[in-house]
């Protein structure tokens, strides 16, 4: 186990009624063929309260999921790029209201969408009423999207000579919506500017060494390729159906790392930097972030602006629908959840996911935090979610102990 003195815990939870309701849960979800393969993992302040693994790695070959199964974690690279970011902001590199421009220039005279004609393609646009800052790309905010996340950028093809740092023109000024998309791409870049550092070096120095987070990478060293889950998706132009091998597969390298997605990790690792920030932003006696950024970095930073669920525009995403419409905030680098649902986290949890259905969430009030680790596509599909459904409230159970 990666977790100091976890092992015994989690096979004492295990013992128990409640880790047994978890066991429960997880083995069914894989007997119905809803998901080929889950590993999951409960810990609190101090300890791992629960690690179980399920079903297969591999659909093409029944290569059994171990509990240090490698996932590619996607988008839950974007709270340690974020994690990076405050580290510099903590020694005074930057400020989160600066403007964006002001490190990479790339930035100024950034353009936002007028208007755009989905059955022709044409569109204006307009100079930004403001510039981004990295406040703005820390929380979403920027304007920045995603193809699957937005119909216009889907669709949008520039025209000759033209180009757009991270992915297009804006879609709407920085501040004044949420909605999901590269910025933290540009949050990495960042990091690498003011560091000096390219990010998988900046990471493995001031992240992973001090946590102990060994299997955790950007490029898979090839010793241990054996462990890393395969892409998977279920099948059809609309995915969904039988869960089969992606093709091709994704390569174990990555040439460009970027603060958006792209690491491959292990639930014991991601726990390990659940636990630090539950600590405050310490673990075992390494000290990553002051307490009170960590406290900030949990707190509202978009003000009057709400999360919304937004639709997908891509089969490889199901709609957001696990977030409260309208309700939901952000902080630097989480979800933050603004409703308690009875038996499951707290108001003011700090949550997200990668687009392979892995998700985690970290309780504060609580000291509890989970990571439930799966791996096909679409993003938020139904039945990925219910499993997580259930291992959240099965692991409330087991917190009450």
């Amino acid at each position: 186990m990666g977790i100091a003195g976890g092992a015994a815990g989690a096979a004492q939870a295990k013992n128990s009624p409640a880790g047994a309701a978890i066991d429960a849960a997880l083995a069914e979800a894989v007997a119905r063929k809803d998901v080929p393969g889950v590993v999951a993992l409960v810990i609190n302040r101090s300890r791992m309260l629960y690690q179980g693994a399920f079903g297969v790695a591999d659909v093409s070959t029944g290569r059994a999921l171990t509990p240090d199964a490698l996932f590619r974690i996607a988008s839950m690279t974007k709270p340690i790029t974020s994690v990076a970011a405050m580290q510099l902001v903590e020694q005074g590199r930057f400020g989160l209201e600066d403007p964006v421009e002001k490190y990479l220039p790339e930035f100024a005279s950034l353009k936002v969408f007028e208007s755009f004609d989905p059955t022709t393609g044409a569109y204006r646009l307009r100079p930004a009423a403001r510039p981004p800052t990295v406040r703005h790309i820390l929380t979403h905010t920027s304007g920045l999207g995603y193809p699957f996340t937005s119909a216009i950028l889907r669709d949008f093809k520039p025209r000759d000579g033209e180009s757009y740092p991270f992915g297009g023109p804006l879609l709407f000024d920085p501040g004044e919506r949420w909605h999901y998309g590269t910025s933290t791409d540009v949050v990495g870049k960042l990091v690498e500017t003011l560091s000096g550092q390219k990010l998988e070096d900046y990471f493995r120095e001031h992240i992973f060494a001090p946590l102990k987070m060994a299997d955790t990478f950007y490029n898979v060293p090839q010793d241990k390729a054996s462990r890393l889950v395969p892409g998977q998706q279920r099948a059809g132009e609309r995915m969904d159906g039988a869960i089969v091998l992606q093709s091709p597969q994704p390569g174990l390298t990555i040439a460009d790392p970027v603060g958006g997605g792209g690491l491959a990790s292990t639930a014991d690792d991601y726990g390990r930097f659940m636990r630090m920030l539950l600590n405050g932003g310490e673990l075992e006696g390494a000290r990553l972030l002051k307490a009170e950024t960590v406290t900030l970095m949990g707190e509202n930073a978009i003000g009057a602006v709400s999360v919304p669920a937004l639709k997908s525009a891509l089969p490889r995403s199901a709609d957001f629908t696990f977030i409260a419409d309208g309700r939901d905030k952000w902080g630097l680098g989480f979800l933050i959840t603004s409703d308690q649902v009875s038996g499951k986290r707290s108001a003011g949890s700090l949550s997200w996911g990668g687009i392979n259905n892995t998700y985690f969430w970290i309780d504060p009030r609580r000291g509890i935090a989970g990571v439930i680790l799966m791996h096909y596509l679409p993003f938020a599909d139904a039945k990925a979610l219910a499993v997580y459904d259930a291992f959240e409230r099965a692991a409330y159970q087991l917190a009450r102990q």
